[in-house]
């Protein structure tokens, strides 16, 4: 690299050029990374270096960078960091608008890996040097060079009184590669009870489209709405979703909220019209009466209870943690002794983007609340309604590690979505159709965090970005591909998934491994499609069919092409 251009120049340089080639603006590659617009400008231009290679290995999967260009990168990014030690430093100031890109809407198509997987990315080929190295790469190279020099010289002179220096400065090693699977089981069943929705009704009507449980909330059965006055009860709208359900064989989670006026009158309002408080009763005995009266009545009939709709956003609970406990605590006990068969499902917690709503989740977890319950209720969802599903796995690691943290490891359910989702603004249909389908596969990957079950928000209503279907009107396209990706996987039993290039699978390709039993045979399936654009690959030898979500299916020869989209596919071995 001596009669070249400096390191960080070439990685910036090949960053860039994968960003061009895959069409994407530098602010949506900052929303797939989790970085801001302008500190994917700073990697792309050579102005600084990432902190991290798992930082510029994001950065080329959301470009779909091929396993050579990952090595070159890995290469570059290693020889560029040994100059000197980086320190990014966030600006607020306004970048450079965007030149035009030629290909800006289409992503470049991924070429499929050769050759076998290693520990570390490979050495790519050397890059031959420019003749005639600029003279502001040469002081840029003389100005690392001297701060580095600095650098070093304040630590002598800051040392400690022992001798060693009291702030190291040190180049941080690159993450461990790991490839295969993100991971790897015995095949367990697919059960049915994953395909949730959230009832958005009060008729008691079901979906027309094969689902596998549903959940009462936003359906006319908040506490105020069932007890309108201390002791006085309405069932008749409860009644009638939980005989539709029964008469379906779906099993139904009951979702407890809204504090009653008359139990709270001097709490906050919660965000409905019927007066209900986002505060927990003055009186937790009114509390007590109330669980009591609803698991008498439905005991055998409603499956599960989930104990608070959005326990960490204070606009629905602006309770203590502790009062959550034991409220918790006191529903818990009353349920099990009742009707021990229910499932108890703690308080959902939503907000899990923000560090205030994990924050209530862990001191729920630390104050022992999740072990009055079966499950954790979570709300998993994207940051917008337009961001691809996969970024929900986000929110599992999140959670799973607050979790940890605190010693517990419940089965989790996702039991809806984030209070502004009317707000999202609507999915073209192509799209709905696709993210709907994926929402489910999302919580198939998230099986080894214990997710089991994904009650998509909502049935039945039409102000959110993807509808299933309106009460009163057929299944949309969307609800159609959830149905037939029931079908795919009734007779299967999932043994492992993972993504990219450690799975060896292109950087945009994500796929869920399954052994499927039918009565004739027992055979070898896999679920691949990507998070943007498109991938080619080669189709493994013993592949046999493509199936796709609209019911079409292609027979597939060793060696053919199968591009690989945004909308799943079924490939039968």
């Amino acid at each position: 690299m001596a009669e070249g251009r400096p390191c960080d120049e070439e990685l910036g340089t090949l960053l860039e050029e994968l960003k061009r080639g895959s069409g994407r603006s530098y602010q949506w590659i900052g929303r797939q990374v989790n970085a801001s617009k302008s500190t994917v400008y700073r990697y792309c231009t050579g102005r600084s270096i990432p902190p991290d290679f798992g930082t510029v290995e994001r950065i080329a999967k959301a470009c779909n960078a091929d396993r050579a260009e990952m090595a070159k990168l890995y290469r570059l990014w290693n020889r560029a960091t040994d100059i000197a030690t980086v320190t990014e430093t966030e600006t607020s100031g306004a970048i450079p608008a965007e030149p035009e890109d030629p290909g800006r809407g289409s992503a470049r198509p991924f070429a499929p890996e050769a050759g076998p997987r290693t520990g570390i990315p490979a050495s790519a080929p050397a890059t031959h040097p420019h003749p005639h190295p600029h003279s502001h790469s040469i002081r840029r190279r003389l100005t690392v060079l001297l701060s580095a020099t600095m650098a070093v010289l304040l630590i002598g002179m800051t040392a400690s009184r022992d001798g060693r220096p009291a702030d190291r400065l040190s180049r941080q090693p690159p993450a461990q590669w790991i490839a295969g699977p993100a991971w790897v089981s015995s095949p367990a069943p697919v059960p049915s009870t994953l395909f949730g929705v959230t009832l958005n009704s009060t008729t008691g009507t079901m979906p027309a489209f094969r689902v596998g449980a549903v959940r009462f909330w936003d359906s006319g059965t908040r506490w105020a709405s069932i007890e309108p006055r201390r002791g006085e009860f309405d069932w008749s709208v409860l009644d009638r979703l939980a005989g539709g359900a029964d008469r379906a064989g779906l099993p139904s989670l009951f979702v407890m909220g809204g504090t009653p006026r008359w139990a709270a009158p001097d709490g906050p309002p919660g965000p409905y019209e019927d007066g209900s408080r986002a505060a927990p009763p003055d009186s937790l005995a009114d509390w007590d009466a109330f669980v009591k009266a609803v698991v008498h009545r439905y005991r055998g009939r409603i499956d599960a209870y989930e104990l608070w709709v959005l326990a960490n956003d204070r606009r629905f609970y602006n309770g203590s943690v502790e009062t959550l406990v034991e409220m918790t605590r006191r529903a818990s006990r009353i349920i099990r002794a009742a009707d021990p068969k229910a499932t108890v499902v703690c308080p959902g917690m939503g907000r899990l983007w923000e560090p205030g709503g994990v924050a209530v989740l862990r001191r729920f977890a630390e104050l022992g609340g999740y072990g009055y319950c079966d499950v954790a209720g979570i709300k998993l969802y994207q940051r917008t309604a337009s961001d691809p599903p996969e970024t929900m796995l986000g929110l599992t690691r999140e959670v799973d590690r607050a979790l940890h943290a605190a010693g517990v490891h419940p089965r989790l359910w996702s039991t809806g979505t984030m209070y502004e989702i009317p707000l999202q603004g609507s999915l073209d249909g192509v799209r709905a159709t696709n993210y709907a389908v994926r929402f489910y596969l999302v919580g198939l990957y998230a099986h080894a965090v214990n997710v089991e079950r994904m009650y998509f928000y909502n049935w039945g209503g039409t102000k959110i970005p993807i509808v299933l279907q309106a009460e009163g009107g057929p299944p949309t396209q969307a609800a159609l591909a959830v149905e037939q990706l029931q079908r795919w996987l009734v007779h299967a039993r999932i043994r492992s998934c993972g993504h990219g290039l450690s799975a060896n699978l292109p950087g945009n390709v994500w796929q869920c491994e399954f052994t499927i039993t039918d009565p004739q045979r027992s055979h070898p399936a896999v679920i691949r499609w990507t998070d943007s654009g498109t991938a080619a690959m080669t189709a493994e030898p013993d592949a046999k069919a493509v199936h796709r979500l609209g019911g079409a299916s292609t027979p597939v020869r060793p060696g053919d092409t199968l591009v690989i989209t945004e909308q799943p596919v079924l490939i039968e071995h």
